[in-house]
């Protein structure tokens, strides 16, 4: 096995620090978390913080596995600027994908109650509008400020079942914040396969070993599938950022793409 290199060490560290310090103080959540632009808690650095941030004890240790085990091979060719590059854009990509594919889920969402004909600012505080307790999702406290909103607006009487689900499913998506490594993950497995596609892998619960160039394909698929065919029309109901995945591993596979092309993979940074 490899040693840990030297930048993946730091990486480690720097999510390690973030996990403790998150449970230790949790409102840190509400700020390096990354929230939907729509979302009075977003911030333009949380694109960045976000990738630092897990939600558990297995969604870190599984991130930081799969960073020890493919990052260090990497970064020993690559070297550590190189290397660090690569990481942080697939992360920002693998942001920026699934905070589109949000978007676009939102205005679907949103189709079914354009005849409000809302203003940006009543909106705004809809979608921001409490709708859980912090433990459970609670429509009684969003109709509770739903409707204020709506009859400052003038267009409570046309609120109706329908269209409350509709207002209730399109704050509580917007209200999900997304953490964790692993679009950035995603993009150093697409890179290691494009490197070492002949290296066997061997998954955790299915002891078979499968040569890097099938296995990360088929994963691919499987988070191409679970998102969707999702709870919502892109999916995201169990609670994986699948899109946000397959963004860091689109960004990865076209910087391996691109650096292939130009010979520049063969180049180390420092």
């Amino acid at each position: 096995m490899m040693n840990i290199t030297p930048v993946v060490k730091q990486l480690l560290i720097i999510n390690i620090l973030f996990f403790i310090g998150t449970q230790l103080v949790p409102v840190s959540n509400v700020y390096f978390a990354l929230f939907s632009y729509q979302d009075s808690n977003f911030q333009y650095w949380q694109i960045l913080t976000h990738m630092f941030m897990h939600g558990g004890i297995m969604h870190i240790l599984f991130n930081m596995f799969a960073l020890f085990s493919f990052g260090s091979t990497l970064e020993h060719f690559w070297g550590g600027k190189k290397f660090l590059f690569f990481y942080i854009s697939c992360g920002i990509g693998a942001a920026l994908v699934q905070m589109g594919i949000n978007y676009l889920e939102l205005q679907h969402i949103l189709e079914n109650v354009k005849d409000f004909n809302l203003t940006d600012s009543a909106l705004h505080q809809i979608l921001n509008a409490t709708v859980s307790d912090n433990t459970v999702y609670r429509p009684d406290l969003f109709e509770a400020e739903l409707k204020p909103i709506l009859e400052n607006a003038g267009k409570l009487n046309m609120l109706n079942e329908d269209s409350f689900l509709s207002f209730f499913k399109a704050a509580s998506s917007v209200q999900v914040p997304m953490v964790g490594a692993s679009g950035a993950i995603y993009g150093l497995l697409v890179a290691f396969a494009f490197m070492f596609p002949n290296v066997e892998l061997m998954l955790m619960f299915i002891p078979i070993p499968i040569k890097a160039k099938y296995f990360i394909p088929v994963l691919l698929m499987y988070d191409l599938y679970s998102g969707v065919t999702g709870g919502s029309i892109f999916g995201g109901s169990s609670g994986i950022a699948h899109f946000a995945h397959l963004g860091g591993a689109l960004l990865g596979f076209l910087m391996m793409w691109y650096w292939k092309k130009n010979q520049f993979n063969n180049n180390r940074w420092n």
